[in-house]
């Protein structure tokens, strides 16, 4: 009862405070939740898109780095404008102010975690990027070359590819590599094992000049290293003139590619066809080469073993990489250009890196019996010496026959009559001369004593015939 009492006591009051002010304000019903709207699921889908692209290439610390870039614009949006973001931030500007500082604690994370990378393969991808920068403003069209049998299309680059007066090694100049060709029959991957393996070292100080002219004359045959080398692969040639030096055309079967390209002569087409390098010259200055003297590297430079015609556009792609970032298009040549690499760093005692290792190594598992190429000649075996035969022994002359001692007549008997004269005493007969030593056998070493001597060919049973010198066993020797 006191209960009800109190109740209807506020109740009247309630009623007098009405009477006097008006009804009390309703309290204003709260607002439904605000729904995500489209902006919402594409942003976020975006961001998640590029955190997964990111997770997959570098692991977590680019997915953390594109989720600070999101986050940043976020912020910075709702910093700006003060309105609600994709992200249902509040519409404040102090929000978007930590929206800011939560992407920038995200992006430092991010580069913390992301992998570290080697100032080598900076330097790898960059000259790889400008290869092929190189290589879209030589060509507009690269497939251009892998037409067979197609015409130059390569543009000018601008330098002379030959020189129009080649130019000669001084006298008495040594150009030669610093170590002899690898061995006749050396395999390439037991030559892989002994190079050196090292970090490649700063590009700095380099420079073309130090590989001595371009393309001198250092065999001194009167023609320079890039004809020589065309000469060499090209086949069905014409020259410029009646001295066999500079190449007016030909076709080459270029082994990068595996097509056939005419090349003709000329200031807008001769590029079509260029002269690589195996080892780049850039490649080899960052291993090994600037310890080697000037005339060694333009040794380099010009070894025929070192020099490979190929098409314009595809030695341009190629810049100074090595088996590590780039080998030929042409798979079926790819285990002799990797041999031919080991080939030169091993003359010029170059090194390579753990990575062109890794890529020469796994080239070669497929043809492991590819040999080094080499101009060393397979040894000779010289021939065993031949024992001269015995001669045969004297033959002892025969005794001389003694004559018999001559008879002394009888005495003649007495005759009543006169007897007949008794007959001259027989001289004795004379003795036979005694019969010449029997000449020894002729001998000869071999059919070339026995033509000197006039006496091939030699037949069975005639001196000096033996059957070491009857090699098809017909009873004639030395025919």
């Amino acid at each position: 009862m006191p209960g009800l009492f109190v109740a209807l006591l506020i109740g009247e009051r309630m009623s007098e405070y009405e009477a006097l002010l008006g009804p009390a304000p309703s309290v204003p019903s709260p607002k439904p939740p605000r729904k995500p709207g489209a902006s919402t699921f594409i942003v976020a889908g975006i961001t998640a898109l590029f955190m997964l692209l990111g997770a997959l290439s570098s692991g977590i610390g680019l997915a953390l780095v594109f989720a600070a870039i999101s986050a940043a614009l976020t912020g910075l949006y709702v910093l700006l404008t003060g309105r609600r973001s994709w992200a249902w931030l509040p519409a404040k500007r102090k929000a978007g102010a930590v929206a800011l500082a939560t992407a920038f604690v995200l992006f430092i994370a991010g580069g913390l975690t992301l992998p570290r990378v080697s100032t080598q393969d900076l330097e790898a991808a960059a000259s790889d990027t400008a290869a092929t920068t190189a290589s879209s403003k030589a060509s507009p069209s690269a497939t251009a070359s892998a037409t067979a049998s197609s015409a130059p299309t390569a543009q000018e680059t601008g330098a002379p590819l030959d020189p129009e007066t080649p130019s000669l090694v001084a006298q008495g100049v040594s150009v030669t590599s610093p170590n002899p060709q690898p061995a006749y029959a050396t395999k390439a991957l037991d030559l892989l094992a002994t190079l050196p393996i090292k970090g490649r070292a700063p590009k700095t100080g380099y420079d073309r000049a130090l590989f001595g002219q371009a393309w001198a004359d250092v065999d001194r045959n009167g023609c320079d290293t890039r004809n020589d080398t065309l000469k060499r692969d090209l086949t069905g040639i014409t020259f410029t003139n009646s001295v066999p030096c500079k190449v007016q055309s030909g076709t080459l079967a270029d082994p990068y590619t595996g097509t056939n390209i005419s090349f003709l002569r000329g200031t807008a087409t001769s590029s079509a066809v260029q002269i690589d390098h195996v080892v780049a010259l850039s490649d080899a200055w960052q291993k090994g080469a600037q310890q080697l003297t000037t005339d060694q590297r333009t040794a380099f430079a010009n070894d025929p073993l070192n020099l490979q015609a190929t098409d314009g556009p595809t030695n341009m792609k190629k810049g100074d990489g090595d088996a590590a970032t780039w080998l030929p298009p042409n798979k079926g040549f790819r285990c002799e250009y990797v041999a031919r690499q080991i080939s030169v760093k091993a003359t010029y005692g170059l090194w390579v890196t753990q990575a062109e290792h890794d890529a020469m190594a796994r080239i070669l598992a497929d043809c492991s019996g590819q040999l080094a190429p080499t101009t060393s000649q397979a040894p000779v075996a010289s021939p065993a010496p031949v024992a001269p035969e015995p001669a045969p022994a004297a033959v002892a002359p025969a005794p001389a026959v003694q004559a018999p001692a001559p008879v002394a007549p009888a005495p003649a008997a007495p005759a009543a009559a006169p007897a007949a004269p008794a007959p001259a005493p027989v001289a004795p007969a004379p003795a036979p001369a005694a019969p010449a030593p029997a000449p020894a056998a002729a001998y000869y070493a071999n059919c070339a004593a026995a033509k000197a001597a006039g006496a091939a060919p030699l037949y069975a049973g005639q001196g000096g015939y033996r059957p070491a010198l009857d090699r098809d066993s017909d009873g004639v020797a030395c025919e």
